[in-house]
C-alpha cells in the first residue's frame, strides 16, 4: 500500500483535535446513527479490559496537543512515512472515489482525538471504536484503535486494515448522503453495506491518483483478516465465550468478509444492496 510520492495531500479534510477529557469507561449519552465498525460490543470490551486490575475507576488520560497537519502531511511521501498523515491520504482517496460516485457529493471531515469529546451524536470516549456520525457529518477517530484491532481483537493489523476501518466508515457517509442509513430493525445489513462499499473504494482505489498501483494481494489479505476480526461472534465468542446471532450489530466474521470481497470484485457500489448482503 504504497501512497504515490508526488500525490498532493489535503489535510483540511483531516482535523487533530488533540487529547483532551477523561477517557477508558462509557460515554454518557453516546448515540451513534451512522454506525462504528465495533460500536456497543467493543464498548464492553474496551471497558472491561481497561478496568482489570486498576480497581474499577479509570486510567488517568494524558492531555495530547493536536498535530498542525497542514504542515506534517503534504505529498503522499508523508504518507508513507506518518500514520496520520496515511489516514489524510487514506480519507482524501476514500472521498475522491465517492465524489465521482454521488451527485454533489459533501465531504465528511475525520475528527482524530484521544481521550474524549463531544459530537452531535453525543459524548464519545476512544471506548467506542471509530464511528460516523450523520449529525454533523464527521468520521471520528481515535488512533490508539489500531493498535486494540490487534491487541484486543486478534487483527493482524498493517496500514491496509486501517484503510479497511476508514473506508467503512465513509461507507456510512455515503449512505447518509443516498439515505440508505438503516433507521429501524436490525442494523446488521446497513453495516455489511458500509463492508461492500469499503471493498467497491479498495477496486478503484488506484484511480483516485493516491497510490501507486492496486492493491496487492497482501493488501486485501489485511482488510479481511480486520473484517473477521470484528465480526459479533468472534467478539462474543473472545468476550463471552458463546455466540448469540441474535443480538447481532455488525454481522458475522463471514458476513463482513463477504461484504467487502463482493465490494472488491465488482467494484460498482450498486452492487452492494443491503438486501443482498444479510
Amino acid at each position: 500500500m504504497d501512497f504515490r510520492d508526488d500525490a498532493d495531500l489535503d489535510s483540511s479534510q483531516v482535523e487533530d483535535a488533540g487529547g483532551g477529557g477523561g477517557g477508558g469507561g462509557f460515554p454518557g449519552g453516546m448515540v451513534i446513527g451512522g454506525g462504528g465498525i465495533v460500536t456497543l460490543i467493543a464498548l464492553v470490551v474496551v471497558f472491561v479490559l481497561n478496568n482489570i486490575g486498576d480497581g474499577g475507576g479509570s486510567r488517568p488520560v494524558q492531555r495530547r496537543p493536536p498535530s498542525n497537519l497542514a504542515q506534517e502531511c503534504r505529498t503522499g511521501k508523508d504518507a508513507d512515512q506518518s500514520e496520520k498523515c496515511r489516514v489524510v491520504g487514506v480519507v482524501n482517496s476514500v472521498q475522491g472515489y465517492w465524489r465521482t460516485q454521488i451527485s454533489g457529493y459533501r465531504q465528511a471531515k475525520t475528527i482524530l482525538y484521544s481521550g474524549s469529546l463531544r459530537t452531535a451524536c453525543g459524548a464519545a470516549s476512544s471506548a467506542v471504536g471509530p464511528f460516523y456520525c450523520p449529525g454533523d457529518q464527521r468520521v471520528y477517530l481515535d488512533l490508539s484503535f489500531f493498535d486494540q484491532l490487534h491487541s484486543r481483537f486478534g487483527a493482524k493489523g498493517g496500514p491496509f486494515a486501517q484503510a479497511y476501518v476508514i473506508a467503512h466508515e465513509y461507507g456510512h457517509h455515503a449512505q447518509h448522503l443516498l439515505s440508505q442509513l438503516g433507521s429501524s430493525g436490525s442494523s446488521v445489513p446497513t453495516e455489511l453495506q458500509a463492508d461492500c462499499y469499503a471493498g467497491v473504494w479498495a477496486k478503484n482505489a488506484v484511480d483516485t491518483g493516491f497510490y501507486e498501483k492496486p492493491f496487492t494481494s497482501t493488501d486485501i489479505a489485511e482488510a479481511l483478516d480486520a473484517a473477521a476480526a470484528v465480526g459479533d461472534d468472534r467478539i462474543q465468542s473472545r468476550t463471552r465465550g458463546r455466540v448469540d446471532p441474535e443480538s447481532f450489530t455488525h454481522g458475522s466474521s463471514k458476513q463482513r468478509v463477504n461484504a467487502f470481497q463482493q465490494g472488491y470484485k465488482s467494484g460498482k457500489p450498486a452492487d452492494c444492496d443491503q438486501s443482498e448482503l444479510r
